[in-house]
């Protein structure tokens, strides 16, 4: 496979994606970001508090 073929198969891949999407309506991307971002965070205050040689 070429490169040339296998962009073309992709830009294919890509325009054919926009048509029909099969993601669950049901997840709220506002609340899963925020869940995420709420697991980050705490992630990273577990963490300094476990480097205490500052």
């Amino acid at each position: 496979m070429t490169l040339p073929s296998s962009v073309h198969s992709l830009v294919v891949l890509a325009a054919e994606g926009g048509e029909h999407s099969d993601h669950d309506p049901s997840l709220n991307p506002l609340l899963t970001g925020g869940g995420v971002l709420f697991v980050l965070l705490l992630l990273l205050w577990i963490i300094t508090r476990f480097n205490r040689d500052r």
